[in-house]
């Protein structure tokens, strides 16, 4: 095993604001891993849209618009403290490991769940989030509880592995939640993003019906991941399919079209939301979601089961990985101006 360096590449997050608060340093100390972590030489890292949205602080309730850089808080909703190491998305190796963890574990390529469970009393747990309230994964090194590094077998490359863990994970909390079963049909907005796309292929997984919505230029690649049908991303979603059509809505997007996604919901069907990148403040008529016995479900924190799943997912080769494109981690500015100009169907994923 290579010796481990005292510092490291990294990309410091100075505070909340422009692309001037992403400072990339050479001499960050390496973290030492306490007792039931292990330190992780990152292999890759994935972007996500909670990268720019804990930048520019859109996690704050007094931020009413779509995820776009305005210039404070975290996904809690509570400050965060600065500088500080985002990416959630890892991929890597083993290097070493604290007291209380079995050191065979060293060398085991491993995918971190993004979500981090602290025991409390008379509670199941109480959560934070790689990469937001701790330092993640935009660097050479990063370090996490042991229970959070799963162990996978897999021919994929590093950058593929590292597209999967926040964007699949989210995607099949949402489908988990909504109870999504074998012959219902489902409406997947932003079906291009990370998170849609994961939600194509794991709501066909589950045999589903899928219906996608995504911009022209992206359809192409939207139905290779097993859509059903694409609905132009402008399109009038009860113009293009009528009301009562889908059991279950997964949205990422929110937005002045929001009512519409339960306009083409049935009668007891269920909504599922784990993004707004069109906008938060969505107009809700309580008549349509009390006469229609609807479902509205708020999916962050997934049990630690959902991650279990994914990872056999992936080693069973039943869900594909899609990396649009690879950035060294010294281009994370670009590679986060990509990932807002939204041309591109998948993952951005960084190299250290």
């Amino acid at each position: 095993m290579t010796a481990i360096p005292g510092t490291m590449k990294a990309v410091l997050l100075k505070g909340h604001g422009g692309f001037d608060q992403l400072e990339f340093r050479d001499d960050i100390p390496v973290p030492v891993p306490r007792a039931g972590e292990v330190l992780i030489r990152v292999a890759a890292a994935g972007v996500n849209n909670t990268d720019i949205n804990t930048r520019t602080a859109w996690y704050s309730m007094s931020t009413t618009e779509g995820t776009t850089p305005v210039p404070a808080t975290g996904w809690t909703g509570t400050p965060l403290a600065f500088p500080r190491i985002q990416g959630a998305d890892v991929c890597g190796r083993i290097v070493a490991v604290g007291d209380g963890v079995d050191p065979a574990r060293i060398g085991r390529r491993v995918l971190i769940d993004p979500v981090l469970r602290q025991p409390v009393a008379g509670k199941p747990y109480q959560t934070s989030y790689f990469g937001s309230e701790c330092d993640g994964g935009f660097a050479e090194y990063t370090k996490v509880p042991a229970i959070n590094a799963h162990a996978i077998e897999s021919d994929l490359s590093d950058a593929e592995l590292a597209s999967f863990p926040c964007a699949y994970s989210a995607a099949e909390n949402m489908l988990a939640r909504a109870d999504l079963a074998a012959g219902e049909t489902v409406l997947i907005t932003g079906a291009s993003g990370g998170v849609g796309s994961a939600a194509v292929q794991l709501a066909k997984r589950r045999r589903a019906r899928v219906l996608a919505v995504a911009g022209a230029s992206k359809a192409e690649p939207v139905a290779s991941l097993g859509a059903d049908r694409i609905i132009p991303r402008n399109a009038d979603l009860l113009d293009s399919l009528g009301p009562g059509v889908a059991d279950v809505v997964v949205d990422v997007v929110g937005g002045p079209q929001w009512p519409r996604l339960l306009d083409v919901l049935k009668p007891g069907g269920r909504y599922a939301v784990a993004g707004a990148i069109a906008g938060p403040m969505v107009a809700l008529d309580l008549r349509v979601l009390y006469l229609k016995d609807l479902r509205l479900l708020g999916c962050t924190v997934l049990e630690p089961a959902v991650f279990e799943s994914l990872v056999g997912y992936i080693e069973r080769g039943e869900i594909r990985p899609v990396v649009a494109k690879t950035f060294p981690l010294k281009e994370i500015v670009r590679a986060q101006q990509e990932f807002l100009a939204k041309q591109f169907t998948g993952k951005l994923v960084l190299i250290p």
